[in-house]
């Protein structure tokens, strides 16, 4: 089998236990994470005189809403992540056509992915919630990180695989 086939689905793999890590880590350390989003939706820490605060959510119910959703994006992400690396790794001596057929639930978690950590992060909490302006809320460089990663590997991982050597 091609070293490139092995990288691809270990990339893949990788990203699926980095999002169900995280997943986790939220159930585990459920409080300190749901602290996390009570900040940002309250918009509680932003800068004093921010004009944005209008758009601050104070709901506990909504707090929770979004923050279970956002666990399950993140779990969602990982299982689908996961899926996708064992179908890559099913297909790692199959035809090029097979492998990359195999890819698709891997772009889908990664898709997934990408809109949890820009859409959801960078977009709704950074910029609607203003959590760029909080000193101690502010996750918009490590959701960064993680979509950058996502979209390293996607890319990386959407280029047409050929056949295997004989």
């Amino acid at each position: 089998m091609p070293a490139i086939r092995l990288v691809k689905t270990a990339m893949v793999a990788s990203l699926a236990l980095f999002a169900l890590l995280v997943a986790y880590d939220n159930l585990v350390d459920y409080g300190t994470n749901y602290a996390f989003v009570r900040h940002v939706l309250s918009m509680d820490t932003t800068f004093p005189d921010n004009a944005l605060k209008s758009r601050a959510v104070t709901s506990p119910a909504l707090w929770t809403a979004a923050y279970w959703s956002i666990i399950a994006a993140e779990a969602a992400t990982g299982l689908l992540l996961a899926f996708g690396a064992v179908r890559l790794a099913g297909a790692l001596r199959q035809r090029a056509r097979d492998f990359n057929a195999a890819k698709k639930f891997a772009l889908l978690g990664v898709g997934l992915g990408f809109l949890l950590w820009f859409l959801g992060f960078v977009v709704i909490g950074g910029e609607w919630f203003a959590m760029w302006q909080s000193t101690a809320w502010n996750g918009v460089p490590s959701a960064f990180r993680f979509y950058v990663t996502m979209m390293a590997v996607a890319i990386f991982l959407n280029q047409t695989d050929g056949e295997l050597d004989a």
